[in-house]
């Protein structure tokens, strides 16, 4: 690790909203605030919100500032990048924002059922080639993951700039009939219909460069029924 790494890891332990979990640990055994996250870190019973793979953190902390009656947790596994919107977090003195560094595929070791009300997906990695499908953030065996921890129904929000992830993702919800909320081909379209909905227009670091690259940003977002097991398309 650099030494401007090995900096901002040390300053984002001053700031007192960033969690670092053994990832062994985990592994096999559950965090000390699994079903606790509103009791024991934010102190209110208000909705928590997660965004997965939050990068430098700006979805989550633009949403805190404009939601302070939720509670926002971001999650990534690259530390150098949750320093950013952890310092903003605290130089904005916003309690209601958490940031977790660790793995995706631990979620289940850090909330607990019925936990969490809402998930942002923001520009994940599409991982494009077809072996490297399940690694998808919303291919079934992750949905499944999020289904255990989300409130019955919760909601599942993806704004990506891939058109394959796009689509595969489409095709899975249309594919299990889960509740479309919304999809949108290009946000930024003058005919897209989502003027109203002003927290696709946060912009995160890397949306930023695929806008000037002129890509479309697309966004899908739906409901997760706690009870039915989701199932790739083709097997549906």
């Amino acid at each position: 690790m650099g030494k401007n790494k090995l900096a901002r890891w040390a300053e984002i332990k001053s700031f007192g909203n960033v969690i670092e979990p053994d990832s062994e640990q985990i592994k096999t055994t559950s965090h000390p605030l699994r079903g606790k996250w509103n009791t024991g870190c934010f102190r209110n019973n208000n909705p928590v919100v997660l965004e997965l793979g939050c990068g430098k953190g700006e979805y989550t902390v633009a949403l805190a500032q404009k939601y302070p009656e939720k509670n926002f947790i971001g999650i990534d596994i690259k530390g150098a990048r949750l320093w950013r919107g952890a310092r903003t977090a605290f130089e904005r003195r916003l309690r209601n924002v958490m940031f977790i560094r660790t793995r995706i595929e631990f979620i289940n070791s850090l909330f607990a059922g019925d936990e969490i009300d809402e998930i942002w997906l923001t520009f994940p990695d599409p991982h494009e080639k077809r072996r490297s499908e399940p690694r998808r953030l919303t291919s079934p065996p992750f949905l499944n993951r999020y289904r255990n921890i989300l409130k019955n129904n919760g909601i599942i929000n993806l704004k990506t700039d891939n058109t394959l992830l796009y689509e595969y993702t489409l095709k899975t919800v249309k594919s299990n009939n889960l509740e479309l909320l919304s999809s949108v081909p290009d946000i930024y379209s003058a005919v897209s219909g989502v003027e109203e909905n002003s927290d696709l227009y946060i912009r995160t670091f890397y949306e930023e460069g695929f806008i000037k690259e002129g890509k479309k940003i697309h966004f899908l977002s739906f409901r997760l029924p706690k009870d039915k097991i989701i199932r790739h398309a083709g097997e549906v």
